[in-house]
């Protein structure tokens, strides 16, 4: 059954009133929306830059040396991405808003669906009323929120790596998703490194391969855009912006932000190396050895996604869309916790940690910290770092609870397994770790 298909059944099967008042909640939130971000004026800046990059590829431009708009955004990505929004060049901007507003509503709602099915949760036929309650909804976080502002394709690469890791381990298209997303933004590539931690091979050479055909298509058609690109424009990070800035919400941005420097220099790479290092670790650990974990494929490709926007040098506000899909996923989770009925903290635990992830990423916190005066240095007082920060902040103690997961499952003692007739110890829980972690 292809997934046309399994969609168009899941709607036909969905319970009606569920899926109605869903879609009613969801239209109300959506015109709200509208009409807030007709009032707020939104620039789209970043599809204008996008814009600016598809003409320069159609007419024969210098790609790195544009400058769009009062800011003088350059071009940031590699050729191939620039190459995909040649078609942009033939609308009038006005168009443009509105065609990429709507699709990126439509990515939304397709991250929505795979973020179901990548946890799990809720049951096939209440997910269309999910689908829709998370996509006319999820417009409210502000890394949603500020992708649309900005006309951004960070949901386009959440979807594709979504997708990727939603199939099964079987499918020959495995990696491909992967190998796009990091084709098209660079950081992503971080999933071929985890594929290949989790001795998913022949996935990981798919995800190689997938990007090396983005990179061999751009030197094809802009081979001097491609060199410049991959030799130079690449190590810049100063290009892309300042990285101290508020906007900035990663490590480095953090560091800068806390030892009021623009320079921290070794401090900040040791930082950076010790999570990534401890990322990676807890999601290979989820992936082969938490054999019966609930969600370990949810859990430890969001291990990954964390682990990524925090160490990349900059990561921008709208980058952390991956709290969706972390929505579903502590969702699901205190679904289950209110099933089992306990009392006190351990009957309570993950709602908790729910409503603390859904206050964070609508705060809009960043945004109230005194910043528009800063050039060329930091200035800030001790009284807005947490609030300057919210999102590292807060992807260290996402990790940290990781930790303590990943802790208490491998402290479990696992029972002796039977022996085969090969003479092999079979686990109660299947062959492989992955026999349970991945259904």
């Amino acid at each position: 059954m292809t997934t046309v298909h399994r969609v168009i059944e899941a709607v036909r099967t969905a319970p009606r009133r569920a899926t109605t008042r869903a879609g009613l909640a969801a239209l109300a939130s959506l015109l709200l929306y509208a009409v807030l971000r007709h009032l707020s004026h939104v620039s789209m800046v970043d599809a204008m830059v996008y814009q600016a990059e598809g003409a320069a590829v159609a007419h024969g431009h210098d790609l790195y040396q544009l400058r769009v708009g009062a800011y003088a955004l350059p071009a940031t990505y590699p050729p191939f991405s620039a190459m995909l929004f040649a078609p942009a060049a033939l609308l009038p901007f006005g168009a443009l808003r509105v065609i990429v507003t709507l699709v990126n509503l439509v990515e939304l709602a397709v991250v929505a669906a795979l973020s179901c099915r990548l946890v799990g949760w809720p049951s096939r036929p209440l997910r269309p009323a999910a689908v829709l309650l998370i996509t006319g909804f999820g417009v409210w976080l502000e890394p949603v929120w500020t992708t649309l502002r900005y006309g951004q394709i960070n949901l386009l690469i959440l979807a594709l790596v979504l997708w990727d890791l939603t199939l099964p381990e079987s499918s020959r298209l495995k990696g491909v998703g992967i190998g796009l997303a990091a084709g098209l933004k660079i950081t992503p590539g971080i999933f071929v490194l985890y594929l290949l931690l989790t001795r998913r091979f022949r996935a990981a050479a798919t995800a190689a391969a997938s990007c090396a055909a983005t990179m061999l298509v751009g030197l094809l058609v802009l081979p001097g855009a491609s060199w410049d690109f991959w030799t130079k424009e690449l190590y810049d990070t100063t290009r892309v912006g300042l990285e101290y800035i508020v906007d900035n919400q990663s490590l480095r941005g953090m560091m800068d932000r806390l030892l009021l420097s623009t320079h921290t220099g070794v401090s900040t790479l040791l930082l950076v190396a010790v999570v990534a290092v401890v990322g990676l670790a807890l999601a290979v650990l989820i992936d082969r050895r938490c054999a019966g974990m609930r969600r370990a494929r949810a859990w430890s490709g969001l291990t990954v996604a964390f682990t990524m926007v925090l160490i990349s040098p900059i990561s921008w506000t709208h980058h952390w869309v991956w709290c969706v899909p972390l929505l579903v996923l502590l969702g699901a989770e205190a679904r289950d916790e209110r099933r089992r009925g306990r009392a006190g903290w351990a009957g309570r635990r993950w709602r908790i940690v729910l409503a603390a992830t859904a206050v964070c990423f609508c705060s809009f916190a960043m945004w109230f910290v005194p910043h528009k005066a800063w050039s060329g240095q930091v200035r800030l007082s001790y009284w807005f770092e947490p609030s300057a920060s919210v999102y590292p902040v807060f992807g260290l103690a996402f990790l940290a609870l990781v930790a303590v997961r990943v802790r208490r499952r491998l402290s479990v003692p696992v029972p002796d397994a039977p022996q085969t007739p090969q003479g092999r110890g079979a686990s109660a829980l299947g062959d492989h770790p992955r026999a349970t972690a991945r259904h």
